[in-house]
């Protein structure tokens, strides 16, 4: 059965990335090619429920138990908290808690620190157990690794039985020592203190991780064995038993106490030896805790005030243009090198015109930028006040930098593309495009050898592809007999795909795995789908008029009609194979969604109106109901009534790769 082969290589190859991922520290892919791999499991899987099993990656949430250590169920779960972002959120999040009691309370504020959730236990004051957090439910028994952290007590000072839960650290100091040790190695160097940590408790030999010099706190319990009736007595038990708490908590009888709290350490966490992200808020009483008790994912008794995303400046030394497969020219700043959130950036795309125009981005300008998710390098804010007079207005080629083809701007776009069907950056990208796993899935073509073959001029179309001579690839650098006899297999397997991924791998603009299935599913051939009109497209249930238009146009190109007879000749198959579904299985059918804040790259109608094609029923109102909330800056009240109820929030960037991951 195909499908059942695919699902286990798809689990196979999942379960690959995460051990590189969390394990050995080396990603070989980007998380976006792991979230398309999962996101096309999911897919099967939904069609052949049958064929799921427990330990399916689609069965779990977040970093999956490694096989290399004993798998730990943890006695309490050890949940997720939600977030509050703004002076506004902590003081609603406070009268909410209040209400919800029918008095005031006493609150614990407390560094959230950044490393990795561990879970302790002792059995008659021994150190017995010690867990990673893992999915919340099931982690990973790393008892060996967390012996050698000295501020760690292997006994507890009394014969207490007791779980409880913290955060090993990576201390700044032994951070820098670390990457200055591994920089002389000329190894690697880790991004941040908390990856650094993870990948230190990680190790198999324990040996690793004794030199790294971790330290940990702890924060709390898991079931209370305690005498303590509320956090802050507990804590104060925990400390009396020699175990490493933070002396930075403090009690909070007013919500004011608590914004001097946070005010106090966002000015001072750089002052600290070790990382924090923010501050965690708890109501102290344990009485008052089980009073208010838990949503699906979070305790209603505590959240998280996440710091801003860190903002500095740094001068913008050139911008270069970029050409994608669809022609769209994409500028990109490069930067004086500078330190953001734990890793050096010298680059952020500036989108498009508009965007430089709106920011008024000029060369030599000192600008603000940030990571956006604390991932993605953006600019932020030109800084006016330092100009000198000396700064440059960014010039938009009006000729494509790869073809010199004159560019255009199609009516209602914010991009310029280059639409010469000669360009050879969109003849690179495109077959890049096309022999990707998602698409035709040409095991060997990889981005290099895809350029190699272009500059030897092997390849000019898709059909070039089918065409390769055995003789010629083995005079190419790195091209053995192994290698080229795999190659050309490969080749000569994708020719039996079913007609979806041949239609996604052609890269007709807006068409992504789910528009070319349905596209395949309704037409039956590809030549059904080159002739079929643009209302026959658009009376497709999930297919838009962009679609609709994108795709009529494209098959109006000779050289499209002739690409088309050039791979018929060659053999491909270019016939839906597939098994045929109902039209409502779109990738966020039966989702309610709710869009709010402002949002930096798109207009939240722009949004609504692409998250509709995929399926979503797009509201204005949140409630129990709703299954996602996409929060923009300045959320305000929705983002707070999302978290109460525990709906899954989604922030711009989420938004983007999930709209990407489908569209194309």
């Amino acid at each position: 059965m195909i499908e059942q082969a695919r699902i286990e290589e798809l689990r196979q190859k999942l379960n690959q990335y995460s051990y590189e991922y969390y394990v050995q520290d080396q990603p070989t892919v980007p998380d976006s090619t792991y979230d398309q791999l999962l996101r096309e499991l999911m897919d099967l899987e939904t069609q052949h429920p049958e064929l799921i099993t427990a330990d399916s990656p689609t069965q779990r949430v977040g970093a999956a138990p490694l096989d290399a250590f004993e798998k730990v169920t943890h006695d309490l779960p050890m949940l997720s908290l939600g977030n509050v972002f703004d002076e506004t959120e902590i003081r609603e999040w406070v009268a909410r808690i209040e209400r919800s009691l029918g008095r005031s309370t006493t609150y614990v504020a407390e560094l959230k620190f950044d490393g990795l959730a561990i879970s302790l236990k002792y059995e008659d004051g021994r150190l017995v157990r010690g867990a990673t957090r893992g999915d919340g439910t099931v982690g990973e028994n790393i008892t060996q690794n967390l012996r050698t952290i000295k501020a760690l007590p292997l006994r507890l000072r009394q014969n207490e039985t007791v779980e409880v839960r913290g955060e090993a650290y990576m201390p700044k100091q032994s951070f820098e020592r670390l990457n200055q040790d591994r920089a002389e190695r000329e190894e690697a160097l880790f991004a941040n203190p908390r990856n650094a940590a993870a990948g230190s408790l990680r190790q198999l030999d324990s040996s690793i991780t004794a030199s790294r010099n971790l330290s940990v706190f702890v924060y709390g319990l898991g079931v209370n064995t305690l005498s303590a009736r509320s956090h802050s007595e507990a804590m104060q038990q925990l400390a009396e038993l020699g175990l490493p708490t933070n002396n930075e908590m403090r009690t909070c009888e007013t919500v004011e106490d608590i914004l001097a709290y946070i005010q106090h350490w966002t000015v001072e966490r750089a002052t600290l030896p070790y990382e924090i992200d923010g501050i965690v808020l708890k109501v102290d009483r344990y009485d008052d805790q089980e009073e208010l008790g838990f949503t699906a994912k979070s305790p209603r008794f505590a959240t998280a005030y996440k710091f801003a995303a860190e903002e500095v400046m740094t001068t913008v030394e050139e911008v270069d243009f970029s050409v994608g497969r669809t022609g769209k020219v994409t500028p990109r700043a490069r930067f004086a090198p500078v330190v953001v959130a734990g890793s050096t950036v010298s680059y952020a795309t500036l989108h498009n015109a508009d965007f430089i125009t709106e920011k008024d981005i000029r060369l030599h300008d000192q600008v603000i930028i940030k990571k956006a998710g604390d991932v993605i390098p953006a600019v932020v804010s030109v800084v006016v006040s330092e100009r000198t007079g000396n700064e440059q207005p960014i010039e938009f080629p009006t000729h494509c930098p790869a073809c010199a083809s004159e560019l255009v701007r199609l009516e209602g776009e914010a991009d310029i593309r280059c639409v010469s069907p000669e360009c050879p950056a969109q003849l690179v990208e495109g077959i890049i495009h096309f022999v990707s796993r998602q698409a035709m899935n040409i095991d060997g073509l990889g981005e290099k050898v895809v350029r190699q073959l272009y500059e030897h001029q092997a390849i000019r179309t898709l059909a070039d592809l089918y065409r390769l001579d055995r003789d010629e690839l083995l005079t190419y650098e790195r091209m053995g007999e192994t290698s080229v006899e795999n190659l050309l297999k490969a080749i000569e397997v994708s020719k039996n795909n079913s007609l979806e991924r041949l239609m996604f791998g052609l890269g007709i603009r807006l068409v992504g795995q789910k528009a070319a299935y349905l596209l395949a599913e309704r037409f039956d051939t590809l030549d059904g789908i080159a002739q079929a009109e643009y209302d026959d497209i658009l009376a497709i249930d999930g297919i838009g008029s962009k679609i609709a238009d994108s795709v009529t146009k494209y098959f109006e190109h000779p050289e499209a009609q002739t690409l088309i007879q050039d791979l018929a000749a060659l053999g491909l198959n270019q016939q839906f194979l597939g098994q045929r579904i109902d039209q409502s299985n779109a990738p966020l059918a039966g989702k309610t969604i709710v869009l709010t804040g402002t949002l930096e790259t798109l207009k939240r109608s722009e949004a609504g109106k692409r998250l509709e094609l995929l399926g979503a029923d797009v509201t204005g109102s949140v409630s129990k109901k709703t299954d996602i909330l996409v929060a923009g800056e300045k959320a305000g009240s929705k983002l707070t009534k999302a978290e109460s109820l525990g709906i899954e929030i989604w922030d711009e960037t989420r938004l983007l790769e999930e709209l990407t991951k489908y569209e194309g």
